[in-house]
């Protein structure tokens, strides 16, 4: 028996990305970003409970470009994956499965989580 060279199954390598698998790829990325971005988020909380010296502190560390930076990252996912989370809700009512639809659910996601994170960090 020859031995060959290639997968048992078909993987990524075979397949092409398409916009389904993407936003699949990108929610289960988008959610670990979110558990991950969260630590900033409670240590700012803690910081506030903390007294003014030490909000002060934290807030300096918060002022920081990269910081910044990755906190616009972290609204962006938030809202990339609770509007992702919406779709995957009308999919569990049955709603939405048609091919256009789901394209279009789709751009629909990525739109508005871009609108609701330039909002936020505009307005906030």
């Amino acid at each position: 028996m020859a031995k060959h060279n290639r997968p048992l199954s078909p993987h990524l390598q075979v397949y092409r990305p398409q916009m389904t698998s993407v936003m699949s790829i990108l929610h289960r990325a988008t959610g670990a970003a979110l558990a991950i971005g969260s630590i900033l988020f409670v240590y700012w909380l803690w910081s506030l409970a903390g007294g003014e010296q030490r909000y002060t502190s934290v807030a300096h560390f918060f002022d920081f470009w990269l910081i910044k930076f990755l906190m616009f990252l972290w609204t962006l996912a938030f809202f990339y994956h609770l509007l992702n989370g919406i779709r995957h809700l009308m999919w569990d009512f049955g709603a939405g499965f048609e091919l256009k639809e789901v394209y279009l659910s789709g751009k629909i996601v990525l739109v508005a989580a871009v609108i609701l994170t330039l909002f936020t960090w505009v307005v906030v």
